[in-house]
């Protein structure tokens, strides 16, 4: 089996022994998120971080199949994420250890485009964790489309973060944008949790 994630990890390298069928789906914690240097800073994005690494510690240690997933846009000249800029870079507080997969997309849906689902399947998985950036955006698109998939989904909440958000002359703070999403992914897409929450579990 090919997978484009094998380009940057050879076979020899990943090493990673999975005894559980739980892949945990780390979203664009990028550089651009996070202040002062960043062009999109994210509210909370460092607490985010924090809880995030957290989680992805603990799924290490239980042997879930952790995969990075980092946000490069397709657009020559692109104002944010241009590729190439350090701005695309995994964010240190959420490094990739070697042989950990890393997926380039260039859309919303982490699935579109890359081999997600590829690798999931590859592995019997049956259940997706999904966390990082941005609650409103590629958060929700990755979420619903693991549903859609047939995925068992959990989204850890406070390891996700956004921004304050305007429509129609209405602005929406990102604590209201952030609740609006995640209420509507519990509706029906997922079990919405906490990192004290899933780790406890």
């Amino acid at each position: 089996m090919s997978l484009r994630w094998q380009q940057r990890i050879t076979l020899t390298q990943y090493e990673i022994s999975i005894m559980s069928k739980r892949a945990v789906i780390v979203v664009d914690i990028q550089n651009e998120y996070f202040p002062p240097a960043g062009k999109l800073p994210l509210q909370g994005v460092e607490a985010a971080a924090a809880n995030a690494a957290r989680v992805i510690e603990a799924s290490r240690a239980r042997g879930d199949l952790v995969i990075h997933i980092r946000h490069e846009s397709p657009t020559p000249g692109a104002t944010y994420f241009a590729p190439g800029t350090a701005a695309v870079d995994i964010h240190p507080m959420v490094k990739p250890l070697e042989g950990e997969p890393v997926l380039i997309k260039h859309y919303p849906n982490a699935f579109r485009g890359t081999d997600l689902q590829e690798l999931i399947d590859a592995e019997g998985i049956s259940d997706t964790v999904v966390f990082g950036s941005m609650s409103h955006m590629c958060i929700d698109a990755t979420s619903r489309a693991a549903f859609d998939f047939g995925y068992d989904t959990t989204i850890i909440h406070d390891a996700c973060a956004t921004m304050d958000l305007e429509f129609n002359g209405t602005r929406a703070p990102a604590a209201q944008v952030h609740a609006a999403f995640m209420s509507a992914l519990a509706f029906r897409y997922g079990k919405v949790t906490t990192a004290e929450e899933f780790l406890a579990g």
